[in-house]
């Protein structure tokens, strides 16, 4: 695949303007803790109406194709929320969609995608990974809309460091889930061209963590990947074709574990009200370590898309294993 070139500020401030009235404008609001130096805020991206960012990217890459090219329906490669985003987008646009979905996606977010009335095409991790990488799926129809490399999703993911920035102009670093780099490249975008000194920092998951490694040997990386209840970050590699891109924008990758991250699912609920998803609430877990500094400091809380059991058991102070349901 063609290496995904730094989105432009006018593509985003485009996007903007594309997806109003679709994707909500979030909060950012301060974080209470204490004992914690750094002024830590969050980007509440949960409140979208699918519970998740993914609306702005596949909406603004939807409405850039228009209704005849996705007459005879569209489909796209996700655990659950870019398939979201993609079917709320396809419902108001009257087309029909698919999702190719690994077979431990979350009941959750199948649950949802059947509500907006799409179909669903279970894989095994391994396959469902191909189809990351191939951007192609034979038992699938339509137009593929790629959950990470799209360029109108992108820059649709790019609309949220235009609203941080006008929230809190003088914000020191931002730390952003890394699944596939989509949103990291977004945000980086954006921020790279509005406030260049913005520190930039990814964050995933110790159980699949290969923008940490890839970083370290300066190329992407194979790691080994666990399933866990983080179901929203983390694969086999990074993308060979957001790697230049990516590499670029980001300062560092924070990696932290599921207990930490248990642990700030668990914050957000008892101090705020906030239900977050593990890779939502991954971000939290990264700055509460001081690792991002002692400034001003934006977590992005990517989705709240999590299983209500899975919730239970994180809220009653365990850790869900990957069997859980």
């Amino acid at each position: 695949m063609k290496p995904i070139e730094r989105i432009e500020l006018a593509s985003i401030e485009a996007a903007r303007q594309r997806i109003a009235g679709l994707a909500l404008r979030t909060p950012l609001i301060q974080l209470n803790v204490e004992d914690v130096e750094a002024e830590i805020y969050l980007k509440l991206e949960n409140l979208q109406p699918i519970g998740s960012f993914k609306l702005r990217g596949a909406g603004n890459a939807m409405y850039l194709r228009g209704p005849d090219t996705l007459a005879g329906g569209v489909y796209t490669v996700s655990a659950g929320n870019m398939a979201q985003g993609v079917g709320w987008v396809a419902a108001r646009m009257g087309v029909p969609f698919q999702a190719v979905v690994p077979e431990h996606a979350p009941e959750t977010k199948l649950a949802a995608i059947e509500r907006l009335g799409g179909r669903t095409i279970k894989l095994p991790f391994d396959e469902w990974w191909q189809v990351v990488l191939t951007h192609e799926c034979s038992s699938a129809d339509g137009e593929f809309i790629h959950p990470v490399s799209d360029v109108g999703v992108i820059a649709g993911n790019g609309t949220i460091a235009l609203e941080i920035l006008e929230d809190l102009p003088d914000v020191d670093a931002v730390i952003i889930p890394f699944g596939g780099g989509g949103l990291t490249s977004g945000i980086g975008s954006a921020l790279r061209s509005l406030k260049p000194d913005t520190k930039i920092f990814a964050c995933e998951v110790e159980t699949a963590a290969p923008l940490h490694r890839s970083l370290a040997e300066g190329a992407p990386c194979e790691v080994d990947y666990a399933p866990s209840f983080v179901d929203g970050i983390g694969g086999i590699t990074v993308l060979d074709e957001m790697w230049p891109l990516v590499s670029s924008l980001v300062d560092d990758s924070l990696v932290v574990g599921l207990d930490a991250v248990a642990d700030a699912v668990r914050l957000l609920a008892e101090r705020h009200r906030v239900v977050a998803e593990g890779a939502g609430a991954a971000p939290v877990a990264a700055a509460l370590t001081g690792k991002a500094g002692c400034s001003k400091v934006v977590c992005v809380v990517s989705g709240g898309n999590i299983d209500t059991a899975k919730l239970t058991k994180i809220l009653q102070g365990q850790v869900p294993h990957p069997t859980s349901k």
